[in-house]
Formats: structure tokens, sequence, C-alpha cells
């Protein structure tokens, strides 16, 4: 079923300042309702929260959120896209309209402070926390635990939204995590800007924070839909952030607990990939799409409608070869070659890419990542086809690493097989690996069970790993590349640089 969540004319506030230039801090813009409007209507009915609630969750799927009309800037899943880019993971194969060519694959976002795709990702993040920081004020404040259910549950999902931003803010403009680097500015509350760089450690106990709060103030929320976050989503987004950290035996803490909850399944074989396929015939047989939210495996996703307006300018629209898209018309995405012959002959994984390697659509998600209707370049320009954020699959992984780090290889191996068994015909082969190979392993298994989900970057950066692409990329060939090289890491924009006096001084 198709569920559409709707915004009320409270979510109209969500397209204020979002920059900390003076274009973008106007404080009482007639169209739009404030701060005072937002609390002054919540503390008298609760859908106002709600309903601005509605509005930050449809940012993220949303185009222009970034701050342009480019056809990459469509929210989350957009940026899931660069951090498969920069990983290597995921390669450009053919370029006809040049959408991600030189910016992202060839690096020159990552090198200029004053590119529109250095900045888009900076403020979509910020654009967020800001909105986010509106609905917390309007529930009681960063330390309030309202009486009413309703407002602590919404109160909950905006300081996981907030952390989740500041999370991803830390992954793409720091190379590293160090914690005395000053990286990005802070803000917890509407009154805030133009702040100063603080340090990583700062960033971090404010996402903890609220990560942590959120897990509370969810205690007893029984979602709508899955585009709420709900406690396992937080513990989640908590997972991947002390992960970033090395902090091992919370991430095993926090992925025991989700997985030992029980509410999701791994996806099985039938739903992870089309098997016994041919690549040129649409009549052959279903499975696998990775487009339905009602997926149990899918703990976080967004359910697309007619309705929700999305088209061309989306994640499918510049993914699947089967939608109305640039993957169909000559924007190739693909697999990099050297990560897809690492997959085992007998892995089921194997199939969600075309196999065909005298097609100039070689090793494009066909089996992963389609339309159901199974038309070349799609029938129709209205995308439906779900998004996912979160699968119950990253916790067994994340869990494996934990588990590995902390020298628990039975644990480690426990994990990887639960999934495995269900990907390839014979994990036994984990028996004989330890020590870096398993390491090793965990860190392949990721890149191959994610593949085009967005969650390459984070691993790359977590294995500090070293990336070297595949002869099916466009530049860069064989290049090795380390996580850490300034290349894979965005630099706080121009933007910010021009219209933020504090970091106009700290910069100086």
């Amino acid at each position: 079923m198709k569920n559409l969540f709707k915004l009320t004319l409270a979510s109209s506030f969500l397209f204020m300042g979002v920059s900390c230039s003076d274009e973008f801090l106007e404080k009482e813009p007639s169209e739009f309702l404030t701060q005072d409007q937002v609390t002054e209507a919540a503390s008298t009915n609760a859908d106002v929260l709600a309903g601005t609630l509605a509005g930050i969750y449809s940012l993220q799927f949303n185009s222009g959120t970034g701050g342009t009309t480019n056809h990459d800037d469509f929210g989350q899943k957009g940026y899931d896209i660069y951090g498969d880019m920069l990983s290597g993971d995921m390669a450009l194969s053919v370029s006809s309209f040049g959408w991600y060519r030189s910016d992202i694959t060839e690096f020159q976002a990552p090198l200029d402070f004053t590119s529109t795709r250095n900045y888009m990702p900076w403020r979509y993040y910020y654009r967020i926390i800001r909105s986010a920081n509106v609905v917390i004020e309007a529930a009681g404040g960063n330390d309030a635990v309202p009486d009413i259910a309703e407002n602590r549950y919404i109160l909950g999902q905006a300081k996981a939204l907030r952390a989740h931003s500041y999370f991803y803010l830390t992954q793409y403009y720091q190379k590293s995590y160090d914690p005395s680097e000053e990286i990005l500015p802070i803000y917890d509350s509407p009154d805030d800007q133009n702040g100063p760089k603080v340090a990583a450690s700062e960033i971090y106990a404010l996402i903890e924070s609220d990560l942590n709060s959120s897990i509370s103030l969810l205690d007893g929320f029984t979602r709508a839909a899955k585009n709420e976050v709900n406690q396992d989503v937080a513990r989640g987004i908590l997972a991947y952030v002390h992960g970033a950290k090395g902090e091992w035996q919370q991430v095993k803490d926090l992925t025991d607990e989700v997985i030992n909850g029980g509410a999701y399944t791994l996806m099985t074989a039938e739903e992870v990939a089309r098997a016994d396929r041919t690549d040129d015939d649409v009549d052959n047989p279903t499975g696998g799409g990775f487009n339905d939210v009602s997926t149990p495996g899918w703990m976080w996703g967004v359910d697309l409608t007619s309705d929700s307006g999305v088209g061309l300018v989306s994640w499918w629209g510049q993914m699947d070869y089967f939608s109305y898209s640039y993957a169909g018309y000559g924007d190739y995405k693909a697999i990099d070659s050297d990560l897809y012959a690492e997959i085992a002959d007998d892995d089921i994984r194997k199939q969600q890419f075309n196999m065909n390697a005298s097609s100039s659509n070689f090793l494009q998600p066909w089996g992963k990542f389609y339309d159901p209707a199974r038309v070349p370049r799609g029938p129709s320009q209205v995308i439906t086809q779900d998004l996912v954020y979160m699968r119950i699959a990253e916790m067994y992984l994340l869990n494996a690493e934990a588990a590995a780090n902390l020298g628990m290889e039975s644990d480690a191996k426990m994990s990887l097989t639960t999934l495995l068994d269900q990907r390839v015909e014979d994990a036994s082969y984990l028996d004989g690996i330890s020590g870096e190979d398993l390491l090793d392993e965990i860190y392949l298994q990721t890149r191959i069970e994610l593949w085009g989900e967005g969650k390459s970057y984070l691993a790359m950066k977590r294995n500090k790993a070293t990336v070297t692409r595949g002869a099916n990329h466009l530049s860069f060939v064989g290049e090795p590349i380390p996580y850490d090289d300034e290349r894979l890491t965005f630099e706080i924009p121009e933007a910010e640089i021009l219209y933020n006096p504090s970091i106009s001084t700290q910069n100086n």
C-alpha cells in the first residue's frame, strides 16, 4: 500500500533561512511561518508540529534542496551517489550528458571551494538542521521531555534528523575523525547564526546527545510509515557515528539491540536480485528491484507516489535504466569492474548487474534497482518507485565489523554468515579467515551488499581504505587513492566563508 504523508501549511517554514548569508536569514518574511508562529500554533495544535516535521522529511527527496536547479540536486540520495562515486565503487561508465563527470568523478568539486557541488551538500544538510531546530524549539527545546506523547515523538524524530545531518557533514567535510580539528559551525537553536567552526569533538558530542535523547523520547512510538525515524533507525544512525570514531563496543551493543529486536528480516535471495534472467527480455522472471519500502528488510525509506511530485530529477532519474532517466539515455552508472570481479560466481548479487560484457550497459544495476515495469528508459516521467535509506543488512555488517575489531571473531563470523547464507551457496569459507583477512572480507561484503545505497563512502573512511578504480571508470583508472586524500573530502564552501564573518576570521 502506498502511504502518502501530507504536509500542512506549517511546513512552508522550511523554505526560510538555510544559509548563513543575509539573503537567507530574513527573520519574518510575510509569506512564511516564523519560529514564533510555529511555537504558538504548536502550543494549541500538535498537528502543526507534525506538519512541519513532515516537511523536513520531504526535504530528503525533494529536488532543489541543495539550492540549485541541477539534475543531481535531490536530497539525501543525491549525496549518496556523490559518496558512492568518490569511494570508487560506483563507476560513471558512459557520460553523454556530463552529470557527475568533472565535479565528482574527476574530483573538481572537492578541490574547489567555489564549486556549486561543493556547496550543495553543505546547504542541504544545514537546511535540515535549521528546520529541525525550529521543530525542537517549538516542542520545548533541547532539554525538554514533553508531557504529550505525540510531541515527545516529534521531538525525538527532529533530534535524530538533526544528528543525521551533522553526521553526514562530518563525513563529507572532514578527511577522518580528529576530535581537535575545527570543522563546522554548530547550531542547536533557531537563534544561532553565523557561528565559528568548532572542534569535531563538539559536533560529535551534539550528535550523540541528540541520538541518545531521540532513542529515549521515541520509546513507545509506532510510526505511521517507514519514512519516519523510530528507535531502531536512531540506533542505526548512532552505530554509524560510533563506528566513525572507532568505538566498536558501542557499535556492537547498538546493532545487537536492533538485530535481536526482530522487527526486520534480511532480504532473501529472491528479494535481492532477479534470478534466471536475461538482459534483453522484459518478460523475464520477477524478483528484486529495491523499489518497495514495504520490503521487510528495509528499516528506513520513503514511499513515493504520483502525488510526491518526483520525476527525472531524482535518484531513480539518475540510476535506473528502466525509468525515464539519464541512466537510460547515456549517463551510465555501473558497479566498479574490479569490485564486480570479486563477487563469487554462486553469489546471487552477481545477478544484480547487467552481465553482458559486449553491451555498453555492462554492469549497470539492471537486476538491483529498476522500475518493475521493466520498460527500457521508462514508460513514464513520474517516479513511484521507493527510496531506501537504511536496511537491517547494514546492522549485521556493522555488527560483524565491530566484533572483528574487538577480537570477537566467532561473533563476527556468525553475523556475516547469517547474511551470506542468503547470498551464496556455501559460506563455510569464513571458517578459515581470521585477523586482518576477516576485516577485509567484512569490508568487501559491505561494499557488495550495499552497492549503490550510499554506504560505501562511510565504510571507506571507517576502514581507512585505499580506492583503486577499475577499467570501466572514465578517469583515474588504476590510480591508488587513500581515504584521506584531499580529493575525496569537500571544503567549506565559498558562500559560507563570504557571508559568515566568524568563519571568514578563522580562515584569515
